[in-house]
């Protein structure tokens, strides 16, 4: 089947963050969002058929995750990554950003260094700072229109004792897709100093053509010894409101630590949908995810083509993954708080302020462009507008 991506489904009203929590969160009620990292697209019908199929049951009680959950999983990491997992590697988790904070709390201790780099996903730095840790940053560096990795400065870090290394792999929100170079040179460094890498890979299936992912622990199995990696079919499939991700760690020790913290808190049961819709996108989701990903990429060349002639001062940092865009408006000569009145107030478009995400972000906007372009076309035009 063909997916109808054009297709605009009415969400306020809906009880979702993005469309019925702007006021809340952006401070204004009247405005286009285009902001959480939440598409606007319908969830693809086959998954929702067996979400249907199993509230149809009509009986909702505590959920085991049977093998075909696992073996999912396995199938799409090996057949979109050519990467192959082990069924005893895998543990579930109600969430990335639950599993980020969980491998804190069970690899570290209070005041222990952990590196993040930003501007990068911003919950990274609570997961540090809420279990009392050192949050440390090795700031990105902007070259040639890509965020990269400043490598001198993360051995600096590494050897000044760091013990964890938290990466977005592919970057939110820059959209790089780290290289294979790119990513041994990471692990080179934190394996020589005995860093500990956490993964997010959440973003792992939205890749734009020709790029590649490669994931962290796909690299050896020395790295995979020393890395813990978080997937789930939240982004892709639109199923962050079901609370289900999963975590790949090969090395039993950590493993064993990691489900310990995760028992403690009694929050491994997980979701009765969640399951199902997990399984049923990993199962069958190629054709899907094959078009979504030619529909964005439709989406970022007439963002790119559309601030080139009408946006002065806007540089759109290409992306080479994920349906959110790092907007470079230094040239603007806005201060930060006047950068997000601009399109909040003016444009009457909400995006999330680069300065959310840490040191680099500043003078910077992200927009989701996983939306309909008759969406998109519609917030180009409002921010087109209030240059003038």
């Amino acid at each position: 089947m063909k997916f109808d991506f054009d297709k605009i489904t009415e969400r306020r009203g809906s009880a979702c963050i993005k469309w019925d929590g702007i006021e809340k969160f952006l401070g204004a009620a009247d405005v286009l969002p285009l902001w959480v990292a939440d598409m606007d697209f319908l969830t693809p019908e086959y998954i929702t058929d067996a979400v249907i199929q199993k509230a149809k049951h009509g009986i909702f009680g505590y959920p085991v995750r049977e093998e075909s959950y696992f073996t999912s999983l396995m199938g799409w990491l090996e057949r979109r990554h050519q990467w192959q997992v082990q069924r005893e590697w895998i543990s579930f988790c109600p969430g990335v950003v639950p599993a980020v904070n969980i491998a804190v709390q069970s690899f570290t201790e209070p005041g222990d260094k952990i590196i993040t780099q930003p501007p990068v996903y911003f919950p990274f730095f609570t997961a540090v700072t809420d279990h009392n840790r050192t949050l440390v940053f090795n700031k990105l560096l902007l070259n040639n229109g890509r965020l990269c990795i400043d490598f001198e400065n993360l051995e600096m870090l590494a050897r000044d004792g760091a013990r964890m290394l938290i990466i977005s792999n592919p970057h939110n929100p820059g959209g790089s897709v780290w290289t294979r170079e790119e990513l041994t040179r990471m692990a080179e460094i934190c394996l020589k100093y005995n860093v500990l890498m956490v993964s997010d890979e959440i973003h792992c299936d939205l890749i734009l053509h020709p790029f590649k992912h490669i994931p962290f622990a796909s690299l050896s199995q020395e790295i995979s010894m020393l890395t813990i990696t978080t997937v789930a079919p939240s982004k892709t499939f639109n199923l962050s409101g079901l609370s289900t991700a999963s975590v790949i760690i090969e090395n039993e020790n950590l493993r064993r630590k990691f489900n310990d913290t995760l028992n403690h808190l009694h929050i491994g049961g997980g979701n009765i949908f969640g399951n199902v819709a997990s399984e049923e996108a990993y199962l069958h989701g190629d054709k899907y995810v094959d078009e979504l990903m030619s529909y964005l990429a439709e989406n970022v060349q007439f963002l790119s083509e559309f601030a080139s002639e009408y946006l002065p001062g806007i540089k759109v940092i290409q992306p080479e993954s994920t349906f959110l865009v790092w907007l470079d408006c230094r040239e603007m000569g806005l201060t930060d708080s006047d950068l997000n009145d601009f399109f909040l107030k003016k444009a009457r478009v909400g995006l999330n302020p680069g300065v959310m995400f840490g040191p680099g972000g500043e003078g910077f906007m992200r927009m989701n462009i996983g939306c309909q372009k008759a969406t998109l076309v519609k917030a180009l035009e409002q921010i087109k507008q209030a240059f003038i």
